[in-house]
């Protein structure tokens, strides 16, 4: 029996690439990760969302096993970045996002490294994306297969990094969503996923709830436009 683990946060593009895992797998595990995030709300999306998954598709059905959501709060504790910190986005010195967690991949896939190794599962699933990755270096696929790479010599037990999302952007991502769960997946990702940086869900736009000006709602709008437009 083929089974994985998905780091489903609550997103967009981890609830596509659970859908991608579902439809791939015969047993499907989530992890999730409190890290401090402004964006908690996000946990209480992910709720929502594995309620209701699994109706999408009638092959999906009782697919889904174990979830866990971790404590790594100590991540907000390293370093103020604006994922952590009420401080206004902008693009740092270095020349990278200040939204960007340094170590938080790799304190993530770390963690669900063991406790896959528990499950006996050794396919891990992320939404990791080298097209949209806003900056981000633990986002591109040298660095994921890298690590991945370590995590199997320090398991001493292979673990395959699947990352389906990683040469899209994100109107491909919507796209791919569509052809996994037809118009009831784009709709369950519309109203109970979150991107927005700033933890705002007030206001449902077509594309779904946030400020429409942070760098997640921007991308997540405009790729929900570019591909919204070649379906009419």
């Amino acid at each position: 029996m083929k089974s994985a683990l998905v780091l489903f946060s609550g997103g967009q593009d981890s609830t596509v690439c659970l859908a991608w895992a579902l439809n791939a797998f015969d047993t499907v595990h989530t992890i999730g990760f409190d890290y401090g995030q402004r964006h908690a709300v996000e946990l209480e999306c992910r709720k929502h969302i594995l309620d209701n998954i699994e109706s999408v598709d009638d092959s999906w059905r009782n697919k889904l096993d174990t979830d866990s959501v971790i404590d790594m709060s100590f991540i907000a504790t390293l370093g103020e970045t604006a994922m952590t910190s009420e401080m206004q986005i902008r693009i740092n010195e270095s020349g990278l996002p200040n939204t960007f967690v340094p170590g938080r991949n790799v304190f993530f896939l770390t963690a669900a490294a063991s406790c896959a190794y528990r499950l006996g599962v050794n396919n891990l699933v992320g939404g990791m994306c080298e097209t949209d990755y806003s900056g981000y270096p633990d986002c591109r696929n040298d660095a994921l297969q890298s690590l991945s790479s370590a995590l199997t010599l320090c398991m001493d037990s292979e673990i395959t990094l699947h990352t389906p999302l990683m040469w899209k952007d994100k109107a491909a991502t919507w796209q791919m969503a569509e052809e996994l769960g037809k118009e009831e997946l784009v709709e369950l990702i519309i109203t109970e996923s979150h991107t927005c940086y700033t933890g705002e869900r007030t206001e449902l736009h077509p594309w779904g709830y946030g400020c429409a000006t942070c760098p997640a709602c921007l991308l997540r709008k405009h790729g929900f436009e570019q591909w919204s437009g070649t379906q009419t």
